[in-house]
């Protein structure tokens, strides 16, 4: 099978809505994801760069780290909500 047939069965069968709404938790979790791992790799770039400094990357680190995943839960809770209404 291929994806277009996989994708026209589950249209069908489940609405446009729901198979949307599958997509963009995906896509939001995998986004939020790529996102921590480069705040993580860029952080620990610059402590190796500016070692004296490392308390003050680790704190903004989390910060950005945590803004981001409240933004995916709120993403994956839009969509989760979309599936059961």
């Amino acid at each position: 099978m291929t994806l277009l047939t996989i994708f026209l069965q589950v249209a069908a069968g489940a609405g446009l809505g729901k198979m949307g709404a599958a997509l963009g938790a995906g896509i939001a979790i995998v986004g939020a994801a790529l996102g921590i791992g480069r705040i993580g790799s860029s952080a620990l770039d610059a402590m190796a760069r500016q070692p004296e400094s490392t308390n003050d990357i680790r704190s903004n680190m989390i910060l950005a780290a945590a803004l981001i995943e409240g933004a995916a839960f709120f993403a994956l809770l839009v969509c989760i909500l979309v599936l059961v209404l």
